[in-house]
This record gives C-alpha cells, structure tokens and sequence, in this order.
C-alpha cells in the first residue's frame, strides 16, 4: 500500500503511523510540502459502508457549525477504504483541563454541550426499532457479560437493582445521531482554548441522553467541565428524567466495561474497579439521582 502516491494531489512528504486510541482504524499523519498535516484512518474495506456514513456526518457536523476535522475526501485504497480529515493542533482536553482556570473548564462544558445539541439536531432517517427494544436487548447482554466476568464489583448489585427498577424510562423515546464516543478524551483544545470534537468512528443512532453515558470520564477530570457540558446542552434547564435516565445509561455502561476491560490486563481492570467507586460516591450508593459533581457545582 503506497500512501504517498495515492495521495500526490496533496505533494505529501511523510507519513506517520499514529498508534493512539482504542478503535480498530488504522491511522497516519500526512504533512504535506507546505507543512500542513492531514489525519488519514483506514479500515477494511468490507466496513466501507460505515466509513462513508461517518464521513457523512463529519460532514452533516462541520456544516451545521460543530469545529470537527474538516472532511477532506474518502475512497478505496487497495484492501482498504479511508477518510481524509485536517488535522487539528492541540491538547486532548482530557489532558488539558485540570491545568485551566475553573471558569475556563465550565465554559469549554458550556461548548460541548452545545455542540452535542447540534448533533442531535441533524436530520435522521427511520430507526430500525423501538428505543426501549434496543436499549432492553443491550442491557441484557451487558448484565450477562457482568455476570459472567471473573472479576465483580464490591457494591456492583447496586447498578443491577437501579437498572431493573428503572427499564420503564425508555419507554417511547426519541433517536436521533450519535457521536458515539462524547467525551473529554475525544476532544481538542487549541491554542486559542478554542475545542474541537473528533473520532466519529463509534457513530450510531439512538436516544439523545444516551449519549451522555460516558460523561464519567469527563467528571474524573474536571466535574467542572462535565456540569457545563449538561448545562449547555439543556441550555442550563435541566429536566428530573435526565438525571434517572442517565444513572441508567452509566449502570449499563459500568457493568459491561468490567468485562470489556479483563483482555488489556490488572492495570484497566484497575481503572474501571476504581471508577465504579467514583460513581457510587458521586451517587452516594444509589440514594440519589443527581451526581455530586453537579450538585457542588450549582
């Protein structure tokens, strides 16, 4: 596979592999004979059909004002099929935001929030099912997935009671576009502390707050950050059944990355076992619905 000669439109002179993240694209840094640089992922090209809907709504995004990696072109490239996006300059903001000023942390909260909201707004075509006959059918499999899992959470029943006790809540619900992977660590913050939403690989569809379940990794870093984020999105008017709906979607999430973490070995098992912790404080076992990281922050 010769990337430099596919891409001779561009006068590319190197290439370099990026081995970060989680996701299973291939991806490269191209730069250019006037120093720009370009993020290039590649997939097998049997997935061409999803790579071309996230190049899609990359560009359904940057047209509807959301700072994205502006899409450049895709196609085939040998076995392969790629999206060419700018490269954006910066921090991820997962590493960034502990060292700004608290106000800065809100206000860049603010900002995804309402970038998350435009997301939601963009058109979508006829869900394939039900919300609650989606969502009923993964958190089946994610319980079976705890359940099975070698290892257990000191207090994890209590994310199984909640979950059963609250199914009802997705009853009826709306689905809209998915980014698929909302938080801190797939968002950038330039120079000018201006921030940037990238990786749209995990794109779907389904409930909007759903889309808020992996806000714990936002609230692990700066909770300032994360209660900006809910008070952008609602515009600061948050309604109750975000909040039962949330813990529902976090529950889920929690049980499920215990499992999903056991292959990468003690160190991620580490990490999860330690933010199941960190969510039950903030929920104070489930005796309430509104995480301390709002609640000191209001």
């Amino acid at each position: 596979m010769n990337i430099k000669n596919h891409f001779t439109h561009l006068g590319i002179v190197s290439i370099e592999k990026l081995n970060k993240g989680w996701s299973g694209d291939e991806k490269f840094i191209l730069t250019d004979d006037k120093g720009k640089r370009y993020l290039l992922r590649l997939v097998d090209i049997k997935k061409k059909e999803r790579k071309i809907k996230e190049y899609e709504l990359i560009e359904r995004c940057d047209s509807a004002g959301v700072p994205v990696q502006k899409p450049l072109e895709h196609g085939a490239l040998d076995d392969k099929y790629y999206i060419l996006v700018e490269w954006i300059d910066g921090a991820e903001a997962s590493e960034l935001l502990p060292a700004l000023t608290s106000q800065q942390q809100y206000d860049l909260g603010v900002e995804a929030g309402e970038y998350l909201r435009r997301i939601h707004a963009l058109p979508n075509g006829q869900p394939e099912s039900q919300w609650e006959e989606k969502f009923n059918r993964k958190i089946d499999s994610k319980i079976r997935m705890y359940e099975q899992c070698a290892y257990k959470y000191d207090k994890g029943h209590l994310f199984i009671e909640y979950i059963e006790n609250h199914r009802h809540l997705l009853d009826d619900r709306e689905q809209v576009p998915h980014h698929g992977d909302y938080h801190c660590g797939n968002m950038i913050i330039d120079d000018e502390l201006d921030l940037h939403i990238i990786d749209f690989n995990r794109h779907d569809v389904g409930e909007p707050w759903e889309e808020f379940n992996r806000i714990v990794w936002c609230a692990g870093r700066s909770s300032r950050f994360a209660a900006g984020r809910v008070d952008g999105y609602f515009d600061g008017h948050v309604p109750d059944d975000f909040w039962k709906l949330l813990l529902l979607y976090i529950s889920t999430n929690t049980l499920s990355s215990l499992p999903w973490g056991v292959p990468f070995g003690e160190k991620q098992i580490e990490v999860f076992m330690n933010q199941a912790k960190e969510i039950l404080s903030w929920y104070d076992d489930m005796n309430t619905v509104v995480p301390s990281w709002y609640r000191e922050n209001k």
